[in-house]
């Protein structure tokens, strides 16, 4: 099958849904001046032939997860991370898990000093994660990829948006090799996802990569809709097409979204 007649997707793992209404964090480095709602997400889901979805926990918002765990609620088609912290209980954690929650995002992309996790709070909340048969999301770029991962060694882990990729070569490949080395030793897969936010060399670098040797049991696609800073210059069609020039072998695709299926879903694919 050609690559420009394949299929879409059949699931985006990564997007983020809000209203004006909802408050920001104080330390929110955007503030968009409009409104994404679930409604609109699963309207550009629907127009592109896209039948599931997962919404990444945006960090730029302060209600306490009460949108996305309304849009859970309303739509059996999606699932969500959370943004929490070290103080929470098992008990809150199994409680969200059974509403469709898949696991907690941590962004830390921005972050000058980073939590010790190999000490309390964080190594007994890695663990009550882990024990709720949730995941991290963990959102940290390629310089921070080296320090922190060999601490999520024993916890399902998400890396988002390609571990983030620097700029910078000599960064850039050791962010890369550290991630891997976690895809390789653990339970760790990688978004292809946010691939307009990079030259599209290093996009193509860091895909190349991650195809070869992590391969795509490993891998997942997700759109970042709605493009936060980006809205200017992507749409929804865009970050398609950019999936398929950068993964354009359709079986592969297909072996992404198995992947995906699997890990959000627990929908195993049978087919060849």
């Amino acid at each position: 099958m050609d690559a420009a007649d394949a299929p879409v997707p059949a699931i985006d793992t990564h997007a983020h849904i809000f209203t004006r209404a909802m408050p920001f964090a104080a330390n929110a480095h955007s503030r968009p001046d409009y409104d994404y709602p679930v409604e609109a997400w699963l309207a550009d889901l629907d127009a592109h032939g896209i039948g599931r979805g997962v919404i990444a926990a945006a960090s730029l918002f302060d209600d306490g997860n009460a949108y996305t765990l309304a849009a859970l609620a309303a739509h059996s088609r999606l699932r969500a991370t959370v943004l929490a912290g070290p103080e929470t209980s098992a008990e809150q954690l199994r409680a969200w898990a059974e509403r469709g929650v898949v696991g907690v995002r941590l962004t830390w992309r921005r972050l000058a000093d980073l939590p010790n996790l190999a000490e309390e709070p964080w190594c007994g909340f890695l663990g009550r994660i882990a024990q709720c048969g949730l995941h991290v999301e963990l959102l940290a770029g390629s310089a921070q990829l080296p320090a922190l991962l060999p601490h999520f060694a024993d916890v399902p882990l998400v890396v988002d948006h390609f571990g983030v990729p620097s700029r910078d070569e000599s960064e850039r490949r050791s962010g890369t090799d550290a991630l891997l080395h976690a895809v390789a030793g653990s339970r760790t897969w990688v978004k292809i996802s946010a691939g307009f936010r990079l030259p599209p060399a290093i996009a193509a670098e860091c895909a190349t990569r991650l195809l070869a040797e992590a391969g795509p049991e490993r891998l997942l696609w997700g759109s970042d809709a709605p493009f936060v800073n980006h809205e200017a210059g992507t749409t929804y069609a865009d970050t398609l097409a950019l999936y398929h020039r950068l993964v354009p072998d359709a079986a592969t695709r297909r072996a992404i979204d198995a992947t995906a299926l699997d890990l959000y879903f627990n929908i195993r694919s049978h087919s060849p």
